[in-house]
């Protein structure tokens, strides 16, 4: 927890390792340098006081005070080391409250990262006072408050940051230039007037365009590690599935039935929040041919390949060790994973299911993968899990994109609400 303390002499970044120790901070600044609440990177030097070897050792918190911002006639300096960018940045010394959000963004975007893309390396970036070059502290302001939030993309971003700067300072490049060529096929121009249905449906059909295309090239692309692949399907997921409003990596749970008398820590690889705190778990495989059914028939039917079946009964295990948690484990996941959940949102545990991903039921040249008798086989597989885990392929994703856009469309194209009226 970071908390920000404002003095005559300066500024100081106060912050208390609640959940991994002490001892991780001291570990990293002996080798180094280390990265605090996402978005600062101080030394040794930078510790006003460092804590004895007890108090690291110890498992109460300690708090650590890094000298953050100098203090000169009119600003505050931040040496653009501290904040991962080539420029200086000066804040004036009234008018600016000190917070979280005056330097990170939703999806722990660091907002003065994206303005020092946009000026030269040697020029400062002045926040608040008289300087013609500064910029005024109530845009700034207006630069947070409309900060993309998770659902849009990079180069949106930096576009947004340049429309609401770009006449205070001179940018070095022109995203917006870029971002109108992703919006080329708009056929209606902007104006002051709030955007109306057809407006939000385009923009809402693009994005699932640009979603589709995405993965259809990832697929083209060629062989990828499994790894990468819950990376870059982690991305676009969201968008996919919008109700998921959070990705945790490495959930731990605790294993109490495996080994009598014995707790085993184990981790779930990656857990999704949805906008109520209810935690489902996602098992993303790559996404190969020939690793749902088995090529010969048991009894004239078609299995799962060892990979589908090995696949859902980790899913099983992980439900079933999750479950057993209790309010206990929801109250130490909700403090753990705080900073990435909206504000007062509680993770729960209530009757959680598991999304695989994984294989393709289409060759490279879009012709089904499978015949009549092994897709309605797959069919009753899928079903029979489906109380508890959805079995996706990567042929699935692409369907349910394809019919989001063609729904989308037809509500554009005849002005049809939800109910089809």
């Amino acid at each position: 927890m970071a908390d920000y303390k404002v003095s005559r002499s300066g500024v100081v970044l106060e912050y208390e390792a609640t959940l991994q120790g002490n001892a991780w901070i001291m570990e990293q600044l002996k080798t180094g340098e280390v990265e605090i609440s996402q978005v600062f990177t101080f030394i040794s030097d930078d510790l006003i006081e460092k804590p004895t070897q007890d108090e690291i050792d110890d498992d109460s918190p300690f708090t650590y005070r890094f000298r953050l911002a100098s203090a000169g006639a009119s600003h505050y300096l931040i040496a653009g080391r501290k904040l991962g960018i080539d420029q200086d940045v000066l804040i004036a010394k009234s008018g600016v409250e000190w917070r979280r959000k005056l330097f990170v963004a939703e999806r722990n975007i660091s907002i003065f990262k994206r303005i020092s893309k946009l000026i030269p390396d040697a020029e400062e970036i002045l926040i608040g006072g008289k300087r013609d070059d500064a910029i005024p502290i109530e845009v700034f302001e207006d630069l947070i408050a409309q900060f993309p939030n998770t659902y849009e993309l990079n180069r949106y971003a930096e576009a947004r940051v340049t429309n609401i700067i770009g006449e205070y300072i001179e940018p070095k490049r022109d995203f917006r230039a870029q971002y109108e060529v992703y919006l080329s096929k708009r056929k209606s121009p902007r104006s002051d007037v709030p955007l109306q249905a057809k407006e939000l449906l385009t923009t809402e059909i693009e994005k699932f365009q640009l979603v589709r295309d995405t993965l259809k090239a990832w697929l083209k692309a060629g062989d990828k590690s499994e790894d990468e692949w819950q990376k870059q399907l982690l991305a676009i997921l969201p968008l996919i599935f919008p109700k998921y409003i959070a990705v945790i990596e490495k959930l731990p749970i605790e294993d109490r039935y495996t080994t009598k008398g014995k707790v085993i820590h184990r981790q779930i690889d990656i857990a999704l929040v949805d906008v109520g705190g209810n935690i489902d778990v996602i098992e993303i495989k790559k996404p190969e041919q020939n690793i749902l059914l088995r090529k010969t028939r048991y009894r004239d039917n078609y299995v799962p390949t060892g990979i589908l079946s090995g696949t859902i009964m980790q899913a099983e295990k992980y439900l079933f060790h999750l479950s057993k948690g209790g309010r206990a484990s929801e109250d130490k996941l909700t403090e753990k994973y705080k900073t990435v959940l909206p504000p007062k949102l509680e993770i729960r545990i209530t009757n959680p299911k598991a999304m695989c991903i994984l294989g393709r039921d289409r060759k490279d040249n879009g012709h089904d993968a499978f015949d009549e008798g092994q897709r309605a086989d797959l069919e009753v597989i899928k079903r029979k899990y489906t109380n508890m885990i959805d079995i996706i392929t990567y042929d699935d994703l692409l369907r349910r994109l394809d019919n989001i856009i063609a729904s989308l469309k037809r509500r554009k194209n005849h002005g049809l609400d939800d109910t089809g009226r």
